[in-house]
């Protein structure tokens, strides 16, 4: 019986031994993010490998990342509220701190069972935003994750759906147009009741009797420049733990992508929309013309 014993208590504090590591594998969100509101609605579960968010009539919940960026390339699986989502908001967006600042964003605007959600994207530069680009998407989002993403450097920000790029933002300051490369940002994302504006300009409302909404989050990627204490972790990286980062333009397949996509799920496009700018469209809508 003794070798028997011998064996079991060898098992055991094997298992003990390599169980730290394995929560620590297992809990990529308790590491990367914390839920900052919603009072109990924002959930880490699966031992971390999972994240969702509520909506309610009370309140509705968030998250952000632990880190903030100077540049990187962020990666999120999301499944967004199914059925009749109509008034809800699932935003996941980059953003600076102050009165100045910078952000880059998805917000997913929900709609009645049977309807397509609205992919809309901004992007601000010094507290200035106003450069929609709204899109339709080519699946349903709520049957399964699906992968969202952001590449920003200092040459353009991508905003990408499973891969395919959907919006380019190019770096024109040489022209006059503002960049966002000077504030770090950090990783938001949250869910939220916006009946006053998000589907159809407000006219449909939030229907409570499907409360609560949910949201859910998964494979949290973050291949980035974390900004801590004034330094950027990319000052101390190889060139080529980083090509993102060197990244000048979408080669001859991603523009190809791109086009597809705004000539068959683009909806709407500040950069066409005289009558919101009737004494001349911004300026990096007309260099983009001619380029």
């Amino acid at each position: 019986m003794v070798p028997c014993v011998k064996a079991m208590v060898a098992l055991v504090l094997a298992f003990l031994i390599s169980l730290p590591s394995m929560v620590a594998y297992a809990g990529n969100m308790y590491q990367d993010v914390d839920v900052t509101w919603g009072d109990g609605r924002g959930k880490i579960l699966n031992n971390g490998q999972l994240l969702t968010l509520s909506l309610d009539r009370a309140s509705g919940s968030g998250f952000q990342s632990k880190n903030q960026y100077l540049f990187g390339k962020i990666d999120m699986q999301i499944k967004l509220v199914p059925a009749n989502s109509a008034g809800t908001v699932t935003a996941f967006y980059l953003r600076s701190e102050g009165s100045s600042w910078d952000e880059i964003d998805f917000e997913f605007l929900g709609n009645l069972s049977g309807d397509p959600y609205i992919v809309h994207t901004n992007v601000y530069t010094q507290g200035k935003g106003n450069r929609e680009q709204q899109f339709y998407l080519w699946f349903d989002p709520t049957a399964d994750f699906h992968t969202y993403s952001f590449l920003w450097n200092p040459t353009h920000v991508v905003f990408y759906v499973d891969g395919r790029p959907i919006r380019e933002f190019k770096n024109l300051e040489g022209v006059g147009v503002e960049y966002p490369k000077k504030q770090p940002m950090r990783l938001y994302a949250s869910l939220w009741n916006a009946d006053d504006w998000a589907t159809r300009g407000g006219l449909v409302k939030t229907d409570w009797s499907q409360a609560p909404f949910t949201a859910s989050f998964r494979n949290f990627k973050a291949n980035g420049c974390v900004w801590s204490n004034g330094v950027s972790s990319c000052n101390s990286t190889s060139s080529s733990e980083k090509a993102w980062l060197y990244s000048q333009r979408l080669d001859s397949t991603n523009q190809k992508k791109l086009k597809w996509v705004h000539k068959n799920y683009m909806i709407y496009d500040y950069c066409t929309d005289l009558k919101r700018f009737p004494q001349g469209l911004p300026l990096e809508c007309t260099v983009r013309t001619k380029s």
